[in-house]
């Protein structure tokens, strides 16, 4: 066989890439597995995070399992979904955001910390450079903040990036979301130099306001969703 000629050239480039694309065909197949376990690990610790706990050097997965005590989907009128058929842990919120709101399925984690209850919502947004996402646990009274969460994609280090650190995190604890009516009223995210003096005001990352107010938007949007959640009543809480 002639070497040295163009057919020999493509045969052969086509043959290996025929035998690499197989190679990597089965090797994403037999990583899948453990893919899917890693990204389902990874959802439950920020989940957790949100409830202010410590992981580090525990099992995450154990430790979901002995917090969160059940796993709710609604729809905009605040009923419960089947739970055979609606699973919260699979729901993608991004995607339930872009329907309309008759059709959305909202996900809830409902947490136990030391015998009170917890409601923990989902946070899908856009910063400045790309996808930010993130938790909020609200208390039993579904009004005040137990604890947060929020990371992102590619906010920049030392400015938007601050939003994925304990401090910005820890300033939304005690904060309320609903007003004196008991209606929905969400948070403001401040500018730097302005310092919050109300229970409906967080202050700002220095040098990330945009990134400040995606978040802000976030969570208005977000916690929106779940306006007729609010308005049942629970025991001791506020309504």
């Amino acid at each position: 066989m002639n070497t040295n000629n163009n057919g020999y050239t493509i045969i052969y480039a086509t043959v290996m890439v025929v035998i690499v694309a197989l190679m990597l065909a089965l090797v994403s197949s037999a990583l899948k597995d453990t893919q899917t376990a890693n990204v389902e690990l990874d959802k439950k610790k920020q989940i957790l995070a949100s409830l202010n706990i410590d992981l580090e050097g525990k099992d995450a997965a154990a430790i979901y399992n002995e917090y969160i005590v059940e796993e709710l989907v609604i729809n905009h009128k605040a009923e419960i979904l089947d739970s055979t058929e609606f699973c919260a842990f699979k729901i993608d919120f991004l995607k339930e955001l872009a329907k309309a709101e008759t059709e959305r399925e909202l996900p809830i984690y409902v947490a136990k910390v030391d015998g009170k209850t917890k409601y923990i919502m989902s946070m899908k947004g856009t910063g400045l450079w790309g996808p930010i996402w993130g938790y909020v646990a609200l208390n039993e009274d579904k009004n005040s903040i137990y604890g947060s969460y929020f990371s992102h994609a590619s906010e920049t280090p030392g400015l938007g990036a601050e939003i994925a650190y304990k401090p910005f995190q820890k300033s939304l604890i005690d904060k309320k979301i609903l007003g004196a009516d008991l209606t929905f009223k969400s948070l403001l995210v401040l500018k730097p130099d302005n310092k919050p003096n109300s229970e409906y005001e967080i202050d700002g990352i220095s040098g990330g306001t945009i990134t400040s107010k995606a978040v802000e938007k976030m969570i208005f949007n977000c916690l929106g969703q779940y306006k007729a959640f609010y308005d049942i009543k629970v025991e001791g809480g506020a309504k």
